[in-house]
């Protein structure tokens, strides 16, 4: 790196570099106040501005009827199916986004299972209401204590709807002041076509889309704590005792997590997390499939056989890809008067994505450091994929 930097600013101090596109040049040179007027040097990429993974591009088993989203953080966006810009009731899935503001406003450390909350003699009283309402319950009682992580569990794994209630106000102090935060944090992860109205979906006016329930379960599952949850398979908490997750999904195809739902408004509901390993990287295919049909007791059978078959053929569909080999001219610093110097990989450089996936190549400079970096162009906001280069004498 020292060689490196040495490199960039040749030809007198606070010389800049000039990075130079197919399209267009940033950066500008900089002249000290005494410095003679020196040309800085440019960096011109010479492969390709965008490569694209060759091969046919895969088809997906989507759902014939609802809405469905599959995405990988860093990589892209492998597609859509349905109306996706048209809300619709998601039930339970609304339960992780309770999840994600309860841990949000009271974290918990691996192994922690937090402060302790108490049902009130009301939250007990309610429940014979809640269930002639043939709402998703576990039994509670009056004085019940119960540490955040048992709460999480039951809200989670059995989708204990009075607890998501019960969360809501421990944590906000009211079922409505817990909706607005809720919602605010539904507007913070730019989920555009989403309302809360209430924390546990049973309401038929909590609506989303597919996309946007994909934005929520990366956001969610970067919590340590939340991702250890919904990975559970059973929990025991102090009333119900042994809890099951819903979910019969966990464990297969590398599923890891995250949320059903299901209600003759909805259809049924899944957000799912899948992890596969690709030449030794580890890639998480996060995906929503939303009103898929059947009665009460299909509901649920019928979106886990569908996201299942949409989950193999989009791991199935992943690839690696080698775009830069050792050695090769990435690019070229040139300056007036001097020669050309070669920059070059030192090492392969691969990508994991998807026949038909572009990347977006670019040069940068950057405190003495001189990268190729990849984009893919169906990523916003995620770090791109980089590589030092290595400069070579001229010649």
């Amino acid at each position: 790196m020292v060689a490196l930097a040495a490199a960039v600013i040749a030809g007198g101090a606070g010389i800049g570099v000039v990075l130079v596109g197919p399209h267009r040049v940033t950066g500008a040179p900089r002249r000290g106040p005494s410095a003679p007027a020196v040309a800085a040097p440019r960096l011109v990429l010479r492969l390709p501005a965008t490569l694209t993974v060759r091969g046919r591009r895969p088809h997906l088993a989507w759902p014939v009827l609802g809405q469905a989203a599959v995405t990988i953080p860093g990589i892209g966006s492998l597609g859509t199916s349905g109306p996706v810009r048209t809300p619709q009731p998601i039930a339970s899935l609304a339960k992780v986004m309770t999840g994600y503001v309860i841990l949000a406003d009271h974290p918990l450390a691996a192994g922690q299972r937090g402060p302790t909350l108490t049902v009130t003699a009301a939250e007990a009283g309610a429940y014979q209401a809640e269930l002639a309402a043939n709402e998703s319950l576990i039994p509670v009682r009056a004085g019940e204590r119960l540490t955040e992580r048992q709460a999480l569990e039951a809200l989670l794994l059995p989708s204990a709807d009075n607890i998501a209630q019960i969360l809501a106000r421990w944590d906000a102090g009211s079922r409505a002041a817990f909706v607005r935060k809720m919602n605010a944090a539904a507007t913070g992860l730019g989920m555009r076509h989403t309302r809360y109205t209430d924390p546990s979906g049973y309401a038929p006016s909590t609506v989303s889309t597919a996309p946007d329930q994909v934005k929520l379960a990366k956001a969610a599952m970067r919590d340590t704590a939340f991702a250890a949850i919904v990975a559970e398979s059973a929990a025991t908490v102090p009333v119900a005792g042994l809890v099951h997750n819903r979910n019969t999904l966990l464990g297969t195809d590398g599923v890891v997590g995250i949320k059903t739902g299901s209600a003759t408004y909805s259809g049924g509901c899944l957000l799912f997390a899948a992890a596969r390993t690709i030449a030794s990287r580890k890639v998480t295919l996060y995906g929503t499939v939303l009103g898929q049909p059947g009665d009460l007791t299909t509901l649920l059978p019928n979106v886990m056989t569908t996201s299942q078959r949409l989950i193999a053929t989009a791991e199935n569909a992943l690839t690696r890809a080698t775009v830069v080999t050792t050695g090769q001219t990435v690019a070229e610093m040139i300056q007036p008067g001097r020669p050309a110097r070669r920059l070059t990989s030192p090492r392969d450089l691969t990508v994991i994505g998807w026949p038909g996936l572009s990347f977006d190549l670019a040069v940068t400079a950057k405190a003495g450091r001189i990268a190729l970096t990849l984009t893919s162009s169906g990523t916003r906001g995620d770090k791109p994929i980089a590589v030092a280069l290595t400069p070579r004498p001229p010649g």
